[in-house]
């Protein structure tokens, strides 16, 4: 298939396409984003912004008469909008954009079930959940498991489907039933394609284009199909990029050898997808059929062509942030990178080792019974953002660090965290304190974890100092569910790094980790 390449996709937006009446009448244009937590401002390097995203998709919906737009989940977390208005900005903006169609990613249940029931039951777009069962709970009622839009004599169906929430979510945030991705996807692609007449059908999905681990992927889905389309996909923070089919490739072929179409768009609303569809071909012959490109989200547009509703409605918000970011705290010495090894991890883990022994120190000073913390361990998947050389304020840790963790005091057998560390190993890393490493094969297969110059025993018992979300078993560590719950803090996890980061402010000092990982390779297997 001959693609488009991104500055050819952009040109006609910019020209007199962008305020022309609609081109054709045979056209559907699908517009889809995911994975934009919480970008509400263009990021540092004048990529994403919700107002530049509303420029184009108005832009589209001047030159095109049937366009649908689309969201696959995880509206919400990563900045500091979300950190103090757990939603209030992010939810509305998606109903002035105009969203029709959208999916729960994991992090919309972050601040719980009875939060995103009040956001969901008062949005305006279709929510879709064809696989989790909310009978008996706040969101029950509020999703349908899939829609059919009619255009043109043709009819399109949607299927909402989510991602398995074990070890993903944190059990205290949702309630209901999971049910397996395939089985229902398949299911219902069937009733829409051969019972309700569908001449397209498409899986708006939160599932990941690759999974690191046992859960379905959207490849797994589309090779497991025979009445899927289309896959719109989120989760894995995937650019599928039209331009680079060998890397991230967009046509898969399914249980006929049939090519299903699968995009995404990465993270951060840096890019809004666009698929276009000639609905005089429909039914399809094969997703390769589809038109498939991606838009760049930038900051060229003059003030006067963004939307000044959206830009009213954010304003008092955006006064909190900036007052928040322009707070100045610390300095950092490097660059930091949120990589799964290195120096911000090697940073979290070694707050958290530290804080958890001096939360022992008090404890035992006034007669608690808590052994001294043995190390710490930290998820990577809880440090959101890097962190740039120079200033570091008080909105950046709270947008890096923003999830309402604790930290926990737990004991944990030594085999449990040899698994755990097996597990992480695997996925190419995790934040462990400065005592530990992990020795792997040149591979990443776990070969031993040592402690304090020792080799982790895997019959004792290890004090850890980590977060709630990880003691619940939470981002594939399960082992560590198998835990004794010493003691848990009554403050956020970001509070303490704001209290190591404002300390070395005040004796002078940069923050400076050291860069390198912590999961070494085995020197033997070095050539």
């Amino acid at each position: 298939m001959k693609y488009r390449s991104i500055k050819k996709a952009l040109l006609p937006l910019l020209g007199a396409a962008a305020f022309c009446g609609a081109t054709s009448a045979e056209k559907l244009v699908i517009l889809h984003t995911n994975d934009t937590h919480s970008t509400i401002d263009p990021l540092p390097d004048g990529t994403g912004g919700v107002l530049q995203r509303k420029a184009i998709i108005d832009s589209v919906k001047n030159a095109e008469k049937n366009v649908i737009l689309v969201d696959a989940g995880d509206v919400v977390q990563g900045t500091t909008y979300f950190k103090y208005f757990k939603g209030d900005v992010e939810y509305p903006l998606m109903d002035m954009m105009g969203y029709d169609l959208r999916v729960l990613g994991n992090h919309e249940f972050d601040n719980g079930m009875e939060s995103l029931a009040k956001y969901y039951k008062a949005a305006k777009g279709v929510p879709l959940s064809a696989n989790y069962d909310f009978t008996g709970t706040e969101l029950e009622g509020v999703f349908q498991p899939y829609a059919i839009r009619e255009i043109d004599g043709k009819k399109i169906g949607f299927i909402g489907i989510n991602i398995d929430p074990a070890s993903i979510i944190a059990q205290k945030n949702i309630a209901g039933e999971f049910k397996e991705v395939i089985p229902v996807a398949n299911e219902l692609a069937a009733k829409l394609k051969h019972e309700e007449g569908c001449d397209l059908v498409v899986v708006v999905s939160h599932i990941g284009y690759v999974s690191g681990n046992a859960k379905t992927s959207d490849i797994d889905l589309a090779e497991s199909s025979s009445d899927i389309d289309l896959i719109i996909g989120g989760h894995s923070h995937t650019l599928i990029d039209p331009d680079n089919p060998e890397e991230t490739p967009s046509l898969i072929g399914n249980t006929d050898g049939k090519p299903v179409r699968v995009v995404q768009t990465g993270k951060q609303g840096r890019y809004l997808g666009k698929l276009t569809i000639d609905l005089d071909q429909l039914p399809l012959a094969s997703g390769e059929m589809v038109d498939y490109e991606l838009i760049p989200v930038t900051n060229r547009f003059p003030q006067e062509i963004l939307d000044a509703r959206m830009i009213e409605f954010i304003r008092p918000f955006r006064e909190t942030v900036d007052s928040i970011n322009n707070v100045v705290i610390g300095y950092s010495a490097y660059e930091l990178a949120k990589e799964r090894t290195g120096g911000l991890p090697n940073l979290t883990a070694d707050i958290s080792y530290h804080y958890g022994k001096s939360l022992v120190d008090s404890l035992q000073s006034v007669g608690v019974d808590v052994p001294d913390v043995d190390l710490s361990i930290m998820n990577v998947g809880g440090i959101r953002h890097h962190m740039p050389i120079g200033e570091i304020t008080e909105g950046q840790i709270l947008s890096t660090y923003p999830f309402s963790n604790h930290i926990v005091i737990i004991g944990v057998k030594g085999s449990d965290i040899i698994e755990a560390m097996r597990v992480s190993a695997a996925k190419g890393g995790e934040a462990v304190s400065d005592n530990v490493r992990v020795v792997t094969d040149s591979v990443g297969n776990l070969v031993r974890v040592v402690i304090d110059e020792k080799e982790m025993d895997p019959d004792k018992e290890y004090i850890v100092s980590t977060i709630d979300y990880i003691a619940e078993g939470n981002d594939d560590l399960v082992s560590l569910a198998n835990n004794r719950k010493f003691w848990e803090d009554d403050v956020e996890v970001s509070v303490p790094i704001l209290m190591w980061i404002k300390n070395r402010q005040k004796l002078g000092l940069k923050v400076a980790p050291d860069q390198g990982s912590r999961f070494v390779v085995l020197w033997s297997n070095l050539n």
